[in-house]
């Protein structure tokens, strides 16, 4: 995957002076590209999903110039907090944990619900092995429950594992199970949602505070004339709307 690495203290020098003077600055957005529909790279080799759509939206009425990275997910906040990107746009849910080490942004979702995937319909859930992506809500939930976590560095992964009988069954957001469940006869999702967490949101460095609200500013004027429902209509058909 592609990355782009600059020193923090480089970053923080370059970002003040961009920001005081106000000369034109290239906004990284930072996303995994592996958690569709939200975010997934195309035939082409681009990121694509409802997320993309909705960056290159939120730039455009934000009058920023942006650029996308992919990153993988378990070092997805470090990598921002050291001023690999600028943003966060991956899924991710707003939560306290998160929110002691990065700020968030108005949520752009509103709580998406967890969802099991698996082969049988009669899957323990309550107490079998319960696969899901490393440092994600659906793995601290399943960590305070009785059943058994095993992690996965990616979401493909925790899929396989129910596939091949590692795990007996996945959770995950039920709205990316979804479309594995439709693609693929050998799997079905489980009549047991699970709200957990909160709706998602951009992650931003606490210390930017001009970048948040511009982005604010844009998510709130997308809600308000309807442009994120249509969004939200299109790649998250089964989402609640704002």
């Amino acid at each position: 995957m592609k990355s782009i690495i600059l020193t923090t203290a480089a970053f923080a020098l370059t970002a003040g002076m961009a920001m005081a003077d106000g000369h034109a600055k290239t906004i990284r957005m930072g996303t995994e590209g592996a958690y569709p529909p939200y975010n997934f790279i195309n035939d082409a080799g681009e990121v694509d999903g409802f997320e993309r759509e909705l960056g290159d939206e939120l730039c455009k009425r934000a009058e920023l110039t942006c650029e996308w990275v992919t990153n993988e997910w378990d070092s997805i906040i470090p990598n921002l907090v050291s001023g690999n990107y600028d943003v966060i746009i991956a899924g991710m849910s707003v939560t306290d944990e998160r929110d002691e080490v990065i700020d968030f942004s108005e949520q752009y979702t509103l709580p998406d619900p967890s969802g099991y995937l698996a082969t049988s319909a009669d899957a323990d859930v309550d107490n079998g092995v319960i696969a899901a992506q490393a440092n994600t809500i659906q793995a601290s939930h399943i960590a305070a429950s009785s059943a058994t976590l095993v992690e996965f560095a990616t979401p493909e992964e925790t899929v396989a594992a129910v596939k091949n009988g590692e795990a007996d069954a996945v959770l995950a957001d039920k709205s990316f199970l979804l479309e594995i469940a439709n693609a693929d006869a050998d799997l079905m999702m489980l009549e047991k949602d699970v709200m957990i967490g909160g709706g998602i949101g951009l992650g931003i460095r606490e210390s930017d505070t001009e970048l948040k609200e511009k982005f604010n500013a844009a998510i709130i004027s997308m809600k308000e004339d309807g442009s994120l429902n249509e969004l939200i209509g299109k790649w998250l058909p089964e989402l609640a709307q704002f």
